[in-house]
């Protein structure tokens, strides 16, 4: 008898150590299968260094010529879009006997432009330095004049010479130099410096 109850004890003990090995290795086992290892992450570029460096510009530039009654006249760059004003003061600013008037300050700069700053009453010297054919011999006709005559005059350059031609163009000829007010980009101040240098 007592040898049956040992081997029931031990038969116990048994059964309750394979149960705790059991639940053990279950746990053990179930853990590693149901969590499952982080993927790693990939790193995020930022869309800035894909192609540009930030703060880049996003347009190209211009070269101009600055002339005349500016402190440092020469070439200079300037980003598209830039306007009379800014090439001005990257040449030092207009000197005291710039006349300011004559030059359209707000216009747009195009690449290989140049910018002519005139002196107070030196009008007849731009007229006679060789820059508008024929000039010195007499005023600009308006109704005959070439892109190339207009644009040599003070103040008047190849955009505002074009808007000239054009106005001829489509509303005929010129009967008044007053009529150059109605053209964008010239006006009252203008039209008074151009007033000698120019006829119908």
């Amino acid at each position: 008898m007592p040898d049956f109850a040992l081997s029931r004890r031990h038969a116990l003990l048994l059964v309750a150590t394979l149960a705790v090995v059991l639940l053990g290795a279950s746990r053990l086992f179930g853990g590693s299968t149901s969590k499952s290892a982080p993927l790693p992450r990939e790193p995020v570029v930022p869309a800035a260094t894909a192609s540009t460096p930030a703060g880049a510009p996003p347009g190209g530039e211009v070269v101009i010529d600055v002339v005349g009654a500016v402190g440092r006249p020469g070439l200079y760059h300037l980003p598209e879009g830039a306007r009379v004003a800014d090439a001005l003061a990257r040449a030092g600013g207009a000197t005291r006997k710039a006349d300011l008037a004559a030059v359209n300050l707000a216009a747009p700069v195009a690449d290989g432009e140049q910018v002519v700053v005139p002196r107070r009453g030196a009008a007849g010297a731009v007229a006679a330095s060789g820059a508008v054919p024929g000039a010195a011999q007499g005023p600009v006709h308006l109704n005959t004049a070439t892109l190339e005559q207009l644009d040599g005059l003070p103040g008047v350059g190849p955009v505002t010479a074009q808007k000239i031609l054009d106005y001829r163009t489509e509303h005929g000829a010129f009967r008044s130099v007053d009529e150059l007010d109605a053209i964008s980009g010239i006006g009252p101040a203008r039209l008074d410096t151009l007033r000698d240098l120019v006829a119908p």
